[in-house]
Formats: structure tokens, sequence, C-alpha cells
């Protein structure tokens, strides 16, 4: 297998409003930025009823554009396509290039807080000498205490939750991995994006953690395929949890109610 792959990505976000929609605001993390094992080739962004107002690099170097709903609207429709290639680096990130200092990422937020459930977890992992090994023990550990499945879990689990109950999504394993990383003092992190799969068409997109380890820095680890990113991966937007790094999030003034729709095809060139 080469160790790169171009890749190419489509996502659609549909939000259908039973009601007009008189103001609204969102905050898109949906475009990747170039890396030394990572390049944008191109990428596109469109919107449909909205808007986009601004853009910015956040506090962890994700980029973020604002997109405005227009008054009224019954449908917001953001697409995004581009290709991207993408090296083999066995997970490995490298140093830390956000504003944020290391200990920024051993705090605990709500989604990431260990309780009973992850303190178990934790304790059943060796004691290796390497905290490569140790982070890699604990990936495979999370794949087993939280088995994947879809339609059992909401978007405000937190990683208690899902080890305490035994299943989630890759969001919820993610969040049991970085939970019990801090616990174990290891800085950690969530990331979205894309895997390429056997299928092309999916749902969602993807998310995984990564794990500070000394003298390799940043690295990947995703415990709903068991592995290390790898060149199938293309990495978009990271945060202390779900909420900093998530694909679309924001607001909106009015009483309907709202129906989401997303559409992912990731294939390679």
């Amino acid at each position: 297998m080469t160790d790169h792959l171009r890749l190419r990505v489509r996502h659609v976000t549909t939000y259908d409003y039973d009601a007009p929609v008189p103001w609204g605001l969102q905050q898109v993390r949906l475009r990747p930025c170039s890396h030394r094992w990572q390049r944008v080739l191109s990428w596109s962004l469109t919107v449909e009823g909205g808007r986009r107002e601004a853009a910015f690099e956040d506090q962890h170097r994700n980029a973020v554009d604002l997109v405005s709903l227009d008054p009224g609207t019954t449908r917001l429709a953001i697409a995004v396509e581009g290709e991207v290639e993408v090296a083999d680096t066995a997970g490995i990130v490298g140093p830390q290039s956000g504003f944020g200092p290391l200990w920024l990422f051993q705090r605990p937020t709500p989604r990431t807080t260990a309780g009973p459930a992850c303190a178990r977890l934790v304790e059943s992992i060796a004691r290796e000498p390497s905290p490569l090994h140790r982070l890699h023990d604990l990936s495979a550990a999370i794949s087993d205490a939280v088995r994947y499945e879809t339609g059992v879990t909401h978007v405000g689990w937190t990683a208690e939750d899902a080890v305490a109950a035994g299943h989630g999504v890759c969001q919820d394993q993610a969040h049991a991995f970085i939970a019990c990383a801090r616990a174990m003092g290891i800085p950690a992190r969530y990331v979205s994006g894309y895997l390429l799969m056997e299928q092309e068409a999916q749902d969602a997109a993807h998310a995984w953690a990564e794990a500070w380890v000394p003298d390799l820095g940043w690295v990947g680890f995703d415990a709903a395929n068991r592995i290390s990113p790898d060149h199938r991966y293309v990495r978009v937007a990271t945060g202390l949890d779900y909420g900093e790094a998530a694909p679309v999030s924001g607001a909106r003034t009015g009483t309907g109610a709202e129906r989401l729709t997303v559409a992912v095809e990731v294939r390679a060139q």
C-alpha cells in the first residue's frame, strides 16, 4: 500500500425548519489545513439559505467560518468539497502548534470528566513503562469497553455515560479515551475529520483522539477502528472535546422544530 493517498471529500449538512427562522448564526469547522503530512489541494464551501459572514482561526488553529441564516429561511444547507493528499505517519502529528499550553489538555471538561467507570478502566490498563504502549492499550480497552453502536446515544453523552453504558459511537469512544488519558496524567484532545472506508457514502464525519507522547508529540488513536490514523484520515479540527471541534454548531431564534441531515462521501482519487 502506498504511503500517500489523495482523497476526495464531499460533506453536506442540511437543517430543515418547521417554521421560518428570524435569525441564526453557525460556527462551521469544515476546512482542513495543510501540514507537513496533509496537503489541501482544493477546498470549497457553499451555503444555501444563508451566507458566510467571516472567517478566522480559533485557539486551536482550526479554520472557522461564521455563517448567518437568511431571515425567514426554512432550510440551511452547508456543503464542502475538496481534495486532500495525506501521508501515513503512523498517527504521529508532532509538536504542539496551537496557542494553548500542554497543561490545558489535561483539564477535564464536562464531557471528559473521569468518574468511577473511567477510573476502573484506567486501573485495568497494564503499567507499561512506555507511555506510547499504555496509550495503545488504553485505546484497545476502550474499543472493548465501549462497543460501537449507532442510535443509542446522543450528542450530550459524556465519557462516563459511554463507559458505564458499554456502547456508543466514535465521538463517545474519543471522549472516553480523552477522559482516561487525562486521568493518567497525559494531555489529550478531540479530533474531527474524515475517514476513507469501504463504503463511500457515510452519514457523519469521523472522530478520534490524540494524546501527547514525549519525543513524538501528538499521536492519534482511533478506538473505533483499533488503529492509529494513517493516510486514509483527513484531519479537520481539534479541541478539548467535541464542543470545540464540532463540524457545525450555533444558535438560532424561533420556536419551530428542526431536522438535521448529514451526507458525507469520501473516496480515493
